[in-house]
């Protein structure tokens, strides 16, 4: 049984805690926030992009804390997840790595390339193992559409475009030296999915704007890639209040487009053939699928592979190449 302590109970807190529920080798033993209310069980009043239902966990079965040192410490936890705004990634996972534990941390690494390239370093040379929680690779749907490509089941990819809107959430995500602003905290997951898919893009070329936290909300970026597919995305938190959140792709083979679309109800279609063909999955999503994932790494003995603390140093290059190109209005390559 994996004993786990969490870091911080907002809304992603209170989502790895329901998933590991789901996973019978998974114990959640120690929580730790620094409000007290949260630290003592009561997570009601929070917020989330996706629904979330616990708000009381069963403290006669979990300890909490105000001090995550405590947590990160402490003998009977062997894996910390760290799930607190981005500004504090650096300091806890540098420690909890240094106290002999696993480690498992929310997107964005950090807020800079430079402060993740500490944590991978770290990481490199850590006892425990690593991984970042970027969920998307771990997405049923997307774990499909990268396998098809993989096969070349359609033929080769000539253009692929991503989409992740919605409106300006609640809480510290407004205070853009805390979350980056949409391009660091939300526009991420698409831009490392398609480093995922077609390795680093040698340049970029964006367009976007601020509307509240005062960094880049909203921002559309083009890949540019040396064998010229076509690789887009749009990021938002500038939808107005109330539009639900959405996300998506759409990938053109030579033989098929793949599509998906979170809000429809047969959301994997591919068109081929003259037909639009809906795709039976696995359904399950990316916090069970990064999760289940880790735990079995942890078991195992093996070092996490599907996602690593260099993957989401790059993610970070890329995403400052496409501030810089919203700034400039220029082309900017990817430093490697």
């Amino acid at each position: 049984m994996a004993r786990i302590g969490i870091i911080g109970l907002g809304f992603m807190g209170r989502m790895h805690y329901e998933t590991y529920q789901k996973i019978p080798s998974a114990q959640v033993v120690m929580v730790a926030d620094k409000d007290p209310k949260r630290a003592a069980g009561d997570l009601s009043g929070g917020w989330g992009n996706m629904q979330t239902g616990v708000s009381q966990l069963p403290m006669d079965k979990i300890r909490g804390t105000t001090d995550w040192r405590q947590l990160a410490h402490d003998p009977e936890v062997e894996i910390v997840d760290i799930c607190v705004a981005t500004p504090l990634h650096l300091e806890l996972a540098l420690e909890a790595l240094a106290a002999g534990k696993h480690v498992l941390c929310e997107k964005p690494l950090a807020l800079t390339s430079e402060d993740a390239q500490k944590v991978a370093s770290a990481a490199a040379k850590a006892k425990g193992f690593f991984m970042p929680a970027m969920c998307l690779r771990f997405w049923a749907e997307w774990e499909w559409m990268r396998g098809a490509i993989g096969e070349q089941k359609y033929g080769a990819v000539r253009s692929a475009t991503f989409r992740r809107v919605g409106s300006m959430p609640a809480g510290w995500f407004k205070d853009g030296q805390s979350s980056g602003g949409a391009i660091l905290d939300l526009h991420i997951h698409d831009t490392d999915f398609v480093c995922h898919l077609f390795g680093k893009p040698s340049a970029v070329f964006s367009r976007g704007y601020t509307k509240t936290s005062g960094k880049i909300d909203h921002l559309v970026t083009q890949y540019l890639f040396e064998n010229n597919v076509l690789v887009s995305a749009e990021g938002s938190w500038c939808f107005a209040d109330g539009w639900p959140f959405n996300m998506g792709f759409t990938v053109n083979c030579e033989r098929g487009t793949i599509h998906y679309d979170l809000s429809r109800k047969d959301s994997l279609i591919v068109y081929a053939d003259g037909k639009a063909n809906v795709i039976e999955h696995d359904k399950h999503d990316g916090f069970f699928g990064e999760l289940s994932y880790f735990l079995d790494c942890v078991r195992a003995g093996t070092r996490p592979s599907r996602v690593t603390a260099d993957d989401a140093v790059l993610a970070i290059r890329v995403l400052e190449a496409e501030r810089k190109s919203v700034e400039t209005g220029q082309v900017v390559r990817v430093k490697t």
